[in-house]
């Protein structure tokens, strides 16, 4: 079995806990006006390559991932659901600690075929790490081009199924970091039984050449990177939120 691989990183340490091979796999429907990676965007570009070649690559460092393990990308992986799996079970086999880090945007709850797909992947994953970007519904669909609701609806999924939940969100200066949403995302996650962490990441501009070499216009051309103090005051005030909706 291949997947569409965009790229790999060999010394990953923000992608899930330890040192980590990191994989980014091709294919997103969304359309984040802050996305860096527009190159991961059509599920027809990157290359394909077998997940024992990947497991390969990974076998080269192994000595340094003991604390660590694989963590799949994007892109979204979940638009290549079947071949992350294939992956994942290899890497079970081979005791390696998995980690998914996803938008969640595919979900699909009244779908069983999806469901099932879905259930087999969770099944050899040890960590997801869930992209929140913002919780209001109309706010998402500009942000992103598209709804919330299954987003959502997956981060209840997977942690009703046990599964260890890194929540991550990018603060945006003016888009992303108003008081209400940052207050709404720290109630939401206090819903979620197996949240074990939150990443709040600040906004970058290092994507605007991929666009320009792309030929895509950059939504956000006008709009300055956050400071990590902004993003550690967002980060803050989401877990004063969280930890108040967890005592009620």
């Amino acid at each position: 079995m291949e997947g569409r691989i965009h790229s790999s990183e060999s010394f990953g340490t923000v992608d899930g806990p330890g040192i980590r091979f990191v994989v980014f796999l091709q294919g997103c429907p969304l359309r984040c006006q802050y996305c860096h990676n527009p190159d991961t965007w059509s599920l027809d570009g990157g290359k394909p390559m077998s997940c024992e070649a990947l497991l390969a690559q990974f076998q080269k460092n192994k000595m340094f991932y003991q604390r660590g393990g694989i963590t799949v990308t994007g892109g979204e992986p979940l638009m290549q659901t079947e071949f992350v799996t294939r992956l994942f079970t290899l890497c079970k086999q081979k005791k390696i600690h998995t980690c998914l880090d996803t938008s969640g945007c595919t979900f699909r709850a009244g779908n069983q075929a999806y469901l099932t797909k879905l259930d087999a992947l969770l099944a050899v994953t040890d960590l997801v790490m869930l992209d929140l970007k913002i919780m209001d519904a109309q706010k998402h669909r500009q942000l992103t081009g598209a709804d919330n609701g299954g987003i959502l609806d997956f981060a209840r999924y997977v942690s009703k199924k046990g599964i260890p939940l890194w929540i991550r969100h990018v603060c945006i200066p003016t888009l992303t970091d108003h008081p209400e949403d940052l207050a709404a995302l720290g109630e939401f996650m206090a819903t979620l039984p197996t949240v074990k962490a939150l990443d709040v990441l600040p906004y970058h501009t290092l994507g605007v050449n991929k666009y320009r070499e792309l030929g895509i216009p950059y939504p956000l051309q006008d709009l300055p990177p956050a400071s990590q103090r902004e993003a550690d005051a967002a980060k803050q005030q989401i877990l004063a939120h969280f930890r108040k909706a967890r005592k009620q």
